[in-house]
C-alpha cells in the first residue's frame, strides 16, 4: 500500500511535473474518501433507525430522519403492512433476481456493441426490506369514486448487485431512498375486483443515495458524484415523478388512458414582486459586509424557473410573472428559494413553501411572506389560481401578453415511419446513393425515433423508441397558449441515430375551436414522409378562468367586506342594541408591518352610536364578551381605564371597543388573505399573580394556514406600573409553552421611558395547527435594566390557552 501511495509521487517527479499536480491529486483523494465515509455513516445511521425506531426517536435523531407520523397527526402508522413486507421480501428478491437475468440483461446487451459482454455476477436484495413510515388517506378533497393514499416510503437496503462488462466490475452495495409515493385506486366498482386500476407516482423527486462498489467507486469523486446522482434522479423523474405516472389496470378491458393522462387541476400564476430586509451574504476579506445579488428559484413539481438577478440590493424588485401547471391538489406545493449570485457558489438566502390547496380555495392571494431558514427577510408574492374550463368565450387575448389557455397533447404512437429520409425525399437517386454508401446496413435498420413538439417558442421532446417503424410513446405534454386563434402545434419526428427528419405535421389550434369540447382525438397525416405514415394524438384545449371567491370564505379573503354590526351591551341598562360595523382603513399590499391601531375604528367624543346606520351586514349570533365583562361582574364600581397621557399613542375611546379590538389587515399579520375579521369573544386564562392591575397589553393572534405558522402581533401596552423613579424601558418577551428554550424566545424592541409603549411588531411560530392547539402563549412585559441594577425586571405576565381559541378566525384583545 505504501508503494501504491508513493508511486504517483515518484512518477510525477520522474516526468518533471509540477508539485501542484501532486497536491491536486491528494485533494481529490481526500475528498473522495470524505464522501465515502459520509455515505457509510449516513447508511449506518439509517440502519440504526431501521433496527429500533423507538430507541432512535428516544435518542432524538435529527428531524429529517424521523418518520412522518411523528410530525403529522393525520399520518397513520401501518406496522401491520411493514410486517407483511418483511415476510414477502425474500420472495420478491427471488422474482427480481430472475427478472434481472432474463429480462434486463438481454436488453442491456442489445443497447450497444460494447455492452454485449454484460453479465450480472451477483444479485442479492439483502435482508432489509422497504418500510412505510406512514400513510395519509384523503377523503374530503377528492372524488367519491377514488381512494387516494400518500405513502412515506423509506428504503435503506443492504442489496448487492455486481455486473461485469469487458473485465470491468461495476456494482452497488447499499441504497437509500426516501420519498412520498401517491397511490390512487380508481375507479371504484360495484363488482370484483372493486378497483379498476392502480396509479403510482412520486409527488417530488425522491432522495436517492447509492453506495457504489468496484469500479463504480469512481462516481464518488467530487464533481462526478453530483452529476451521477442528478442523472439517476432525472431518470427516475422522467418515469415516476409528476406529471409522469404508472397505471396498472386490475380489470380486463379497462380504458386507462384518462387515468394515465388526466386533465390538470389548474394553473397557478405567480407574480414575483419584491423582497425586503434580505440577509447580507457578500463580504470582503470575511469581515466587511456588503450587499447581495439576489435571485429567486420558483418550483412546482419538476418545473423550475429562475428570476433575473438584481445586483447589490437587499430590497430587490423583480416584477416578474411565472406560470405553473398544477396536476395534483392536495399534494403539490409552491417552493421559492432565494440565492445570492456569486462567481463561485451561490449563497442561500431563505426559502418559502406555500400549500396550493389554500391558494385554490382563496383564488387570489396578495401578501408578504416571511422567509424561513434565515434570520430575516420577507417576500411579496401575488398568487392567482386559474381553473380550466372548455368555454370558448374565455379565450380572449390578454392585454399583458399572459397565457389565456393551455394545450394538453397526449402523444400516443406513429405508424409506418420510413427507415430513413431517402425513402421519401430522393426516390431512385436516393436509392443509388444508399447502395453506394458504406453504411448501408446501418441505413436499413428500423429507426429510433423521438418527437419534437413546439408551440410558440417552447419545444418539448419525447422519449426515444428504439428500432421500430411503429413506435409507441404514451406521453403527455402541456403548453401555455397566448392566442388560440392564431397559434399552431408543430410536430417533427426525428431519427436519433442519423438526426434526420422522418415526418412533420402542423395543427392549427383554431381547429380545436370547431369542436364544442375543444378536443381532437385522431390520426394526423405526416408531411415529408411516406404516404401511409400517420401519428396518433389527442389534443385538448382548455381556457384559463379566474373564478370569483367563495362567498363563505369572502370575509377571510383578500376582498373581505366590512364586518357586519355586532351585538353589544349598553352600560346604562340591560337592553341590547346593534352597534354599527367598525370602519377598517385600507392598507396597501406592500406595507407589511403597518400599525395595527391604524386599522382600528376611530370615534369622536360627540358622536352618538345610535345615529349610525346598522344595515351594513348580517348580525352575528354571538355577543361581545371577554375580560371587561368578567371584571365588571367582580368590580361593578370600576370605571373605564384611565386616559392615556398626551404624549402616548392615541387609542379609541369607544367603551365597547376598549377591551376588544379588530385584528389588523392581512398585510400586518402576514397570514391568510384577510382585510379584517369580526369581533369575537375570547375566554383567555389571564392572570398576573397579584390583586392589583399592572396595566394592559394589546395582542392580535391568528394561525396562518398557508405558511403553517402561528402569528402573534404585539400592538402595544398601556397604563404600566412604574417600579422606580427613573422610569421603565419596557419590552415584551414571548414563549410558546412548554418550549422555554432561549433560541425559541421572541422579543420586541425596547421603548425608552414610557408607560404606554407602542410596538406593532409581528412574530411567528412555525408549528402545525394541531400542535399549536396544545400549547400556551406565555407573554411577559419586562423592564430593560442595567446588568447590576436592583430594579424589578418583570412588569406583568399573561398566559393564553390556545386550545380555547378559534385560531383560523383569530382574535384581537387588550
Amino acid at each position: 500500500r505504501a508503494l501504491l501511495c508513493l508511486g504517483p509521487v515518484y512518477l510525477a517527479g520522474y516526468l518533471g511535473l509540477s508539485g501542484s499536480w501532486v497536491l491536486l491529486a491528494l485533494a481529490l483523494w481526500l475528498c473522495w474518501g470524505l464522501n465515502r465515509r459520509g455515505k457509510r455513516d449516513r447508511l449506518a445511521a439509517a440502519f440504526a433507525l431501521l433496527e429500533d425506531e423507538r430507541e432512535a426517536v428516544r435518542r432524538g435523531l435529527a428531524a429529517r430522519h424521523l418518520p412522518a407520523w411523528v410530525h403529522f397527526p393525520d399520518v397513520e402508522r401501518v406496522e401491520w403492512l411493514n410486517k407483511v413486507l418483511v415476510q414477502a421480501w425474500p420472495y420478491f428478491g427471488t422474482i427480481m433476481e430472475k427478472t434481472f437475468k432474463e429480462v434486463l440483461e438481454p436488453k442491456i446487451r442489445a443497447k450497444s456493441v460494447h455492452l454485449k459482454t454484460c453479465t450480472f455476477t451477483k444479485i442479492h436484495f439483502g435482508e432489509k426490506c422497504p418500510r412505510i413510515n406512514g400513510i395519509k388517506a384523503y377523503t374530503k378533497e377528492i372524488d367519491r369514486r377514488q381512494v387516494t393514499l400518500d405513502l412515506q416510503i423509506c428504503y435503506i437496503g443492504d442489496c448487492e448487485i455486481h455486473m461485469d462488462i469487458s473485465k470491468f466490475n461495476l456494482g452497488v452495495k447499499g441504497v437509500q431512498l426516501y420519498g412520498t409515493l401517491r397511490v390512487i385506486l380508481e375507479p371504484l366498482l360495484t363488482d370484483a375486483p372493486f378497483v379498476g386500476a392502480v396509479t403510482l407516482f412520486f409527488m417530488q423527486k425522491p432522495h436517492l443515495e447509492i453506495n457504489w462498489a468496484g469500479m463504480s467507486n469512481l462516481l464518488d469523486v467530487p464533481g462526478i458524484n453530483v452529476m451521477s446522482d442528478s442523472l439517476i434522479q432525472d431518470f427516475i423523474a422522467a418515469r415516476l415523478v409528476l406529471p409522469n405516472r404508472i397505471t396498472v389496470p386490475l380489470k380486463k378491458n379497462m380504458n386507462i388512458a384518462h387515468l394515465r393522462f388526466p386533465v390538470p387541476q389548474g394553473v397557478i400564476r405567480v407574480h414575483l414582486l419584491e423582497a425586503e430586509n434580505l440577509v447580507q451574504k457578500d463580504n470582503f476579506l470575511g469581515a466587511i459586509r456588503g450587499k447581495s445579488d439576489p435571485y429567486a428559484l420558483l418550483r412546482v413539481g419538476t418545473v423550475q424557473y429562475r428570476s433575473k438577478t438584481v445586483s447589490r440590493d437587499l430590497n430587490p424588485i423583480w416584477n416578474e410573472t411565472f406560470e405553473f401547471v398544477v396536476h395534483e391538489v392536495p399534494g403539490q406545493d409552491l417552493e421559492v428559494d432565494l440565492y445570492d449570485e456569486d462567481p463561485d457558489k451561490d449563497d442561500f438566502m431563505g426559502s418559502l413553501l406555500i400549500g396550493l390547496v389554500d391558494v385554490m380555495n382563496d383564488r387570489t392571494v396578495d401578501e408578504w411572506f416571511p422567509l424561513s431558514k434565515t434570520t430575516s427577510g420577507h417576500l411579496h408574492l401575488k398568487l392567482e389560481w386559474h381553473s380550466l374550463v372548455n368555454d370558448q368565450e374565455k379565450l380572449h387575448e390578454d392585454k399583458k401578453g399572459l397565457s389565456t389557455a393551455i394545450l394538453i397533447v397526449y402523444l400516443d404512437s406513429a405508424f409506418n415511419l420510413p427507415k430513413n429520409h431517402f425513402e421519401y425525399s430522393n426516390g431512385e437517386c436516393g436509392t443509388k446513393k444508399i447502395k453506394n454508401n458504406k453504411y448501408l446496413k446501418k441505413m436499413e435498420r428500423e429507426p429510433s425515433s423521438f418527437v419534437l413538439l413546439t408551440v410558440g417558442n417552447k419545444t418539448q421532446k419525447s422519449k426515444t423508441c428504439n428500432f421500430s417503424k411503429d413506435p409507441t410513446w404514451g406521453q403527455a405534454f402541456t403548453f401555455f397558449v397566448h392566442s388560440a386563434h392564431s397559434q399552431s402545434l408543430h410536430i417533427e419526428i426525428k431519427d436519433k441515430e442519423r438526426d434526420s427528419a422522418l415526418g412533420t405535421s402542423v395543427v392549427c389550434l383554431s381547429h380545436l375551436l370547431k369542436d364544442p369540447n375543444m378536443t381532437l382525438d385522431q390520426r394526423f397525416q405526416l408531411d415529408h414522409s411516406s404516404p401511409d405514415s400517420f401519428i396518433k394524438m389527442k389534443l385538448v384545449l382548455r381556457a384559463l378562468n379566474v373564478e370569483e371567491p367563495d362567498p363563505q370564505r369572502a370575509k377571510a379573503g383578500v376582498n373581505a367586506s366590512k364586518p357586519g354590526p355586532v351585538r353589544v351591551t349598553e352600560n346604562a341598562g340591560n337592553q341590547q342594541k346593534l352597534a354599527p360595523p367598525p370602519q377598517v382603513s385600507k392598507v396597501p399590499p406592500m406595507s407589511k408591518d403597518s400599525a395595527a391601531l391604524e386599522s382600528l375604528p376611530k370615534k369622536d367624543s360627540g358622536e352618538d352610536p345610535d345615529t349610525k346606520d346598522s344595515s351594513a351586514g348580517p348580525v352575528p349570533s354571538e355577543t361581545v364578551s371577554g375580560l371587561d365583562e368578567a371584571e365588571g361582574k367582580q368590580n361593578p364600581e370600576r370605571g373605564p381605564p384611565s386616559a392615556l397621557p398626551s404624549g402616548a399613542a392615541a387609542v379609541p375611546t369607544l367603551p365597547v371597543l376598549q377591551e376588544m379590538r379588530l385584528a389588523p389587515s392581512v398585510t400586518s399579520l402576514g397570514s391568510l388573505p384577510s382585510s379584517c375579521f369580526e369581533l369575537s369573544s375570547s375566554n383567555l386564562d389571564i392572570h398576573n399573580g397579584t390583586e392589583m392591575p399592572l396595566g394592559e397589553i394589546q395582542l392580535t393572534v391568528r394561525y396562518a394556514s398557508i405558511r403553517q405558522s402561528l402569528v402573534v402581533l404585539v400592538n402595544g401596552c398601556r397604563n404600566l406600573v412604574p417600579y422606580s423613579n427613573r422610569g421603565v424601558d419596557p419590552y415584551v418577551r414571548i414563549y410558546l409553552l412548554p418550549d422555554r428554550r432561549w433560541t425559541s424566545r421572541k422579543k420586541t424592541s425596547v421603548k425608552k421611558k414610557t408607560l404606554n409603549p407602542q410596538y406593532d411588531e409581528k412574530f411567528e411560530f412555525f408549528e402545525s395547527l394541531e400542535n399549536v392547539k396544545k400549547r400556551t402563549l406565555d407573554i411577559a412585559v419586562k423592564n430593560s435594566r442595567p446588568f447590576i441594577s436592583q430594579e424589578r425586571k418583570e412588569l406583568g405576565k399573561v398566559h393564553i390557552d390556545l386550545s380555547q381559541e378559534d385560531l383560523i378566525k383569530g382574535f384581537a384583545q387588550w
